[in-house]
């Protein structure tokens, strides 16, 4: 700028807009776009790309209409760039606009990469029958075009309409690649197909594409493992050449699921051997297997180790379901410590907690001491009331549950149903 080199410099100056638009300094792009005394198609395409990238997709839409101002026309690679703008926010009308726009200056023969993107926004707008009518009328589609429509599908959880899109395709000649399989393994998982998912195994152990894809040896564990198939997800995971912690979370998952709550700790165990450290959300998932497994030693290691080994920060989850375990084993001063330390205890879940606790075990202190804070924080609670009557009630109190009740009823407290 200090040499004057912008202003009669086009191609610089949107090497510029696009530089900004690639670091996501959107605010910068626009600055040097208006500041260009000429402006192309590629200046705004550069700008309307980066606020794609940035999920302002309502910004992209506006350069559309700025370009039409400035009487500059709009390009195939316009024309996709606000396509995908309507498929982030579902704008089917305007997308429409955009496909008549693209269909009346024929740039649909030839232009695979603009016909992907126009049936990937119908498929994402929900709009199935435009999206499969495309792929029927262009021979310009690839199997970028049917992954569209696929995890459209999915997305809308249409599984079967999915896994019907995958024997058109072949149908076709179109070869599937790995992004096909996640999304109809991603489908038998959705409702438990698990011969169809058997099947697609074989494809891809005869196609060799097991051998060095990940995530799809993750999406097929978590088809596994989400339908029940524990040991053929187990084996699928100790077959894979490298491993991370989302297939073990995958497999993690599903004993949870199943209630095999040793399992999963075993899982975890044989992961931390492999040198891959848990996540706060595999943590969480094996808390709450240890609590409704009543796991309280296994359950109490792992909550201290989330911090301790893991540098991990418990989730207001992970405190409520230790809360809750300690609860339901009677370990009730753990669980008033444990919610005394947790750093947000704005939760009326966690009270909740402790107050059923308090009703099994009969302890009246904690109970009140729990249901003060309960009120605290929402005094139209109704659940905390009955709670705190009912601690009364097992602790042969009934006068105390009467005023329990004339308190509810005082501070508008509706019953729960």
């Amino acid at each position: 700028m200090k040499q004057g080199l912008l202003p009669n410099n086009v191609i610089l100056g949107n090497a510029l807009v696009d530089m900004y638009a690639k670091c996501s300094s959107m605010s910068e792009a626009r600055q040097v776009l208006e500041g260009l005394p000429t402006r192309n198609v590629v200046s705004w395409n550069a700008l309307a790309t980066g606020y794609v990238q940035t999920g302002e997709a309502y910004q992209a839409l506006k350069c559309l209409e700025q370009m039409e101002i400035d009487g500059i026309r709009p390009d195939a690679v316009t024309y996709t760039c606000m396509l995908k703008a309507c498929a982030m926010i579902r704008a089917i009308g305007r997308g429409k606009q955009i496909h008549d726009e693209i269909a009346r200056q024929e740039l649909l023969q030839n232009d695979t990469i603009l016909c992907n993107a126009l049936v990937d926004m119908y498929a994402k707008c929900g709009a199935f029958s435009e999206a499969q009518q495309l792929l029927e009328e262009l021979p310009c589609l690839d199997v970028v075009a049917w992954n569209a429509l696929v995890a459209g599908y999915v997305q809308d959880n249409e599984a079967e309409q999915a896994m019907d899109c995958l024997e058109q395709m072949q149908d076709k000649g179109i070869l599937p690649d790995q992004v096909t399989y996640i999304c109809i393994l991603k489908a038998c998982s959705m409702i438990r197909a698990l011969e169809k998912g058997r099947i697609i195994h074989d494809n891809l152990v005869k196609h060799g594409l097991l051998e060095s894809d990940i995530v799809l040896g993750g999406a097929l564990i978590d088809m596994y493992a989400k339908c029940g198939a524990l040991i053929e997800a187990q084996e699928v995971l100790m077959g894979m050449p490298s491993r991370n912690v989302v297939v073990w979370s995958a497999l993690i998952t599903g004993y949870v699921q199943e209630g095999e709550a040793m399992q999963a700790l075993e899982c975890l165990d044989q992961m931390q051997h492999d040198g891959i450290a848990p996540d706060a959300v595999t943590c969480a998932c094996v808390l709450n297997a240890c609590c409704h497994c009543g796991l309280v030693a296994e359950g109490e290691a792992l909550f201290v180790n989330m911090n301790s080994k893991y540098g991990l920060k418990p989730s207001p989850e992970c405190y409520i379901c230790m809360v809750d375990l300690f609860g339901r084993v009677g370990h009730l001063e753990k669980a008033v410590r444990l919610a005394q330390e947790m750093p947000y205890s704005e939760s009326l879940s966690l009270w909740h907690m402790l107050l059923g606790a308090c009703r099994k075990w009969v302890d009246v202190n904690v109970g009140e001491w729990a249901f003060e804070q309960a009120v605290k924080l929402d005094k139209t609670d109704g659940s905390a009331y009955v709670l705190m009557a009912d601690v009364y009630a097992a602790a042969g109190m009934p006068e105390k549950a009467k005023q329990i009740e004339t308190m509810r009823i005082r501070n508008n407290a509706q019953m729960v149903k």
